[in-house]
């Protein structure tokens, strides 16, 4: 089964991608910062992330690059607010594979895994 990290500093939202990634048989790992998220990449090495930009400690553009760095196959999907456009640009160019605004729709996430993972 494919495994899948997700990383944001709001609870209610890693819970919340938990419960749905769960529902559909994925093993997911939870990280709140990007500082984590680099570390249990290294250790789990998920199929996919799910990433949050703005977080505290590392944000998710310094994470994605250095997650990229170790691994130049990483399959990173951004979650930005309304209104990054500029970052999502700059994450595009830095490795990310997809981006999905918030607040999102179960669909979307669940399509930008599936096309990652096909």
């Amino acid at each position: 089964m494919a495994k899948v990290l997700i990383v944001d500093d709001a609870e209610f939202l890693r819970v919340r991608l938990t419960k749905i990634l769960d529902a559909e048989g994925y093993e997911v790992f939870q990280a709140e910062n990007g500082v984590k998220a680099v570390a249990l990449y290294q250790e789990s090495h998920p199929d996919v992330v799910l990433m949050d930009v703005t977080m505290p400690e590392m944000d998710g553009l310094t994470a994605l690059k250095e997650i990229v760095h170790l691994d130049p196959k990483a399959k990173v999907v951004m979650l930005t607010a309304l209104g990054q456009e500029s970052v999502v640009l700059e994450a595009v160019k830095s490795g990310a594979k997809d981006f999905v605004v918030k607040p999102f729709e179960q669909d979307r996430v669940m399509n930008a895994i599936t096309k990652l993972l096909s």
